[in-house]
């Protein structure tokens, strides 16, 4: 047993002598391993004139809003859509590509068997007449092991760039998700307002028809000229008009809700009129720096980036030697024999009996080192590509920061705008209110005739039109801000700052291991 470590010992030293030589003539060319860049942290939202909002949106933030029917969309959209499916799709397609990464590392154990029988040519190098026969066998039984050793981290880091790219694809995930939930919440809002409006527009036709009859009878008794009926007549048809613009608007928007739901208009679930909810609105007081793990689009960049990062190393981790060692142990024999099976198992005269005895027995172990000394640039080009990936991910990383800011900022700002003119809006209302109850009261004393306050009523049903739809354009505006805050995404690193490395590890081993 000394005697054969001894001469392994002797064997295996040349390699050890060749390995640092390989590193001592690489260290010349070696690219130096990159820090670390530098990400911003935070998101540009100081001087946001917007009221503070209690917490960040939950997971399921449209719940906020108390209406089933919405639940009830959401839950079928995020069911059925196909765009979501296809999100799915590129999460599975990430996490199998990591599974693929980790198995092409450590250890590598194939097994083979094969059966030959051949004739050797008459004019050979070995002519039959020397050998005695024409016709031999040869069988081969063998198990093949490789290891290569991952010195410099080469297939770690490749393992860690995959597990990086799910992280992102998980994030683009919630991303898509976020956008179908937002444009079904959008959506059934919109056909909520119109069916609010509706119910407006309808009273205003029949207040339309209301006057146009008065005006018809003072025309027939003479009092006013024939052209006040054809103004009343036009006015009528402007506001049949803007009803059946509203009907077209209802059917239209419930041909979205189905298309976002991935299901036809008939099987929706049974919608219902009802008033608009309540809006929250504002920033929650963290926004500035809790965003960057809020944002699905933000973490995925991120992701893009620590991923880009180790392709650096493994493009790297090419200009320095590969170390492997390959071992083989099996059986193997060659005898003439006969081409029926009987003959080929017989003994060792005529077949391949003797496949299973000591002395067919075959070992060997082949340490290896490879270094690449001339490449024709292929290194050098492979390490820039790696480089410039590094640099567009880290550009777009800040990129998606800036829009990400700009979108937070656009939507608080509206939405403080809308909630001023709603206040105004109010005003209004209680002004054509009161102007319509003295109205009815100089009617109810006979001062004035009905015309009076048909007209005061009309105003008033113009100004809860107008009032509805600032209420719908804040609904719309809550919810863009619940998207570019995030709706509910909290990224599993934990760390707004930088992905952990500790994390993408232990995930490595979870996603390697699965079945």
């Amino acid at each position: 047993m000394n005697s054969l470590s001894s001469s392994a010992s002797v064997r295996l030293r040349p390699l050890a002598w060749i390995t640092l030589l390989s590193m001592g003539l690489a260290g010349c060319m070696i690219p130096a391993k990159l820090p670390h860049p530098a990400l911003r942290d935070d998101v540009p939202l100081a001087g946001l004139p917007a009221a503070a909002r209690a917490g960040w949106p939950a997971a399921d933030w449209w719940r906020v809003y108390n209406d089933p029917q919405l639940d009830a969309l959401i839950a079928l959209a995020m069911k059925q859509s196909p765009d979501l499916a296809q999100a799915h799709a590129r999460v599975q397609t990430a996490e199998q590509s990591v599974r693929v990464a980790a198995a092409q590392a450590g250890l590598t154990i194939n097994g083979s068997a094969q059966l030959t029988r051949q004739r050797m040519s008459d004019h050979g190098l070995f002519p039959p007449a020397l050998l005695g026969f024409n016709w031999y066998n040869q069988a081969d039984l063998g198990v093949q092991l490789e290891y290569d050793f991952d010195w410099w981290g080469k297939k770690r880091k490749a393992i860690e760039s995959a597990l990086d790219q799910a992280h992102a694809a998980e994030a683009q995930h919630s991303a898509a998700a976020l956008t179908l939930q937002n444009a079904v919440a959008d959506t059934y809002f919109g056909w909520l307002a119109d069916q609010n409006r509706l119910t407006l527009a309808r009273q205003s036709v029949s207040v339309q028809q209301r006057l146009l009859q008065i005006a018809q009878l003072r025309v027939h008794q003479g009092v006013d000229l024939p052209d006040t009926v054809q103004q009343a007549r036009a006015q009528l048809a402007a506001a049949q008009q803007a009803q059946v613009t509203l009907e077209g608007s209802i059917e239209l928007r419930k041909v979205v809700l189905a298309a976002l739901a991935n299901v036809s208009p008939a099987e929706l679930p049974s919608l219902q009129p009802h008033s608009l909810p309540t809006i929250e609105g504002g920033l929650p007081d963290d926004a500035r720096l809790d965003l960057i793990a809020r944002r699905p689009d933000i973490a995925a960049s991120r992701w893009q980036v620590e991923s880009a990062l180790k392709q650096t190393d493994v493009a790297r981790a090419q200009f320095l030697p590969d170390v492997s060692i390959n071992a083989m142990a099996g059986l193997s024999s060659t005898n003439q024999g006969s081409p029926t099976i009987p003959g080929l198992l017989q003994g060792s005269k005529g077949g391949l009996g003797n496949l299973f005895t000591a002395g067919s027995r075959v070992f060997g172990i082949t340490p290896a080192v490879h270094l690449p000394i001339f490449e024709g640039g292929l290194l050098k080009a492979n390490y820039g590509a790696s480089r410039a990936q590094l640099d567009a991910s880290i550009a777009q990383y800040n990129v998606t920061v800036t829009d990400a800011a700009r979108d937070v900022g656009t939507q608080a700002v509206t939405a403080q705008q809308i909630a001023e003119r709603r206040v105004k809006q109010e005003a209004h209302v209680k002004a054509e209110q009161a102007l319509l109850a003295t109205a009815q009261a100089r009617q109810a004393h006979g001062t004035q005739d009905a015309r009076e306050s048909l007209a005061a009523q009309l105003q008033l049903l113009q100004q809860r039109d107008q009032a509805v739809s600032l209420h719908a354009q804040a609904l719309s505006t809550d919810l863009a801000l619940i998207k570019s805050l995030g709706g509910g995404y909290r990224s599993d690193s934990g760390n707004p700052a930088a992905p952990a490395a500790s994390s993408s590890t232990a995930s490595t081993s979870n996603l390697a291991g699965a079945p």
